[in-house]
């Protein structure tokens, strides 16, 4: 494994901020990536700046393809890369010079490890550090903690039909996740802010209303519908209250079958059986 990165830009009218994005991808003190840029159908001076950065430096890709989306975007920036990890960065956020350096450290070090990502600044509209909360699977099935640049192996991304296209709108990185990881996989947190989050006011996120939120929300739960059914299913037998009665009631049902094995249970049931017979005539 030559641990080579695949960096995947996807970019859709945002050329005003893809130059940083790009110098921060220059900037890695790891050198063994590649970055694709996906132009997703763009008016403005994307193709110009991304055409830059491929003359500055070789490791630069571009790749122009009809407006469909940031997951088709991400989808075919993958199936044109050769890294064996993936970095999905999108055109207005920034990487810490040692993102990559670090999580490439952490794969070596625990080959078994799922995905990898780091804490967040929020720059832009929003200052300070983004309080996500911990990784946690249980936690992760209802609230989404892992932003959409953290890394995964290009062989797992293979396992999966990708980015989800339908999901135009938003929440596509929570059910890519979703896609990604059970219950038991590795997940990793570098306890280091290496991401920067650009927080704009026209961004898809913040432009979504209460209903679109929720009618995204039903179709993640549609679209993994059996993750949420078996740990709703862990979660009700882990309550002590249900626990007691579903033992009370194997408890009664022991009895019975106790009762029934009893040889005064046997004889009654013989003698009553001429009776039985008699009340079926009569009826």
């Amino acid at each position: 494994m030559s641990d080579k990165v695949s960096i995947i830009v996807p970019c859709y009218n945002q050329a005003q901020y893809l130059p940083e994005t790009l110098d921060s991808v220059l900037a890695q003190t790891y050198v063994n990536w590649e970055c694709i840029i996906v132009n997703d159908g763009s008016s403005d001076d994307t193709e110009n700046v991304s055409k830059l950065f491929c003359k500055k430096d070789k490791r630069f890709r571009y790749i122009y393809k009809k407006n469909g989306g940031v997951s088709s975007a991400r989808n075919i920036g993958i199936k044109n890369s050769s890294g064996e990890l993936i970095l999905p960065l999108d055109s207005d956020d920034i990487i810490a010079d040692q993102y990559l350096e670090k999580a490439i450290e952490h794969f070596k070090l625990f080959p078994n490890t799922k995905l990898v990502y780091c804490k967040v600044q929020l720059i832009g509209n929003g200052t300070g550090e983004w309080g996500l909360p911990n990784y946690n699977y249980e936690v992760f099935l209802f609230e989404n903690m892992i932003f959409c640049s953290a890394f995964y192996k290009r062989k797992d991304y293979d396992l999966t039909n990708g980015y989800n296209e339908d999901y135009k709108t938003g929440l596509e990185d929570w059910d890519f996740w979703l896609t990604l990881l059970n219950e038991n996989d590795i997940v990793y947190t570098i306890p280091e802010i290496c991401f920067y989050y650009r927080i704009r006011d026209s961004s898809r996120t913040r432009s979504l209303t209460n209903e679109t939120f929720q009618i995204l929300h039903r179709k993640i739960y549609q679209d993994h519908k059996e993750k949420y059914l078996n740990y709703i299913a862990d979660l009700i037998w882990q309550n002590p209250q249900i626990q007691s009665q579903h033992n009370y009631i194997l408890t009664l049902e022991n009895e019975i079958k106790r009762i029934h094995d009893t040889k005064a249970y046997k004889l009654g049931k013989l003698l009553l059986k001429p009776f039985n017979k008699f009340n079926r005539l009569i009826k």
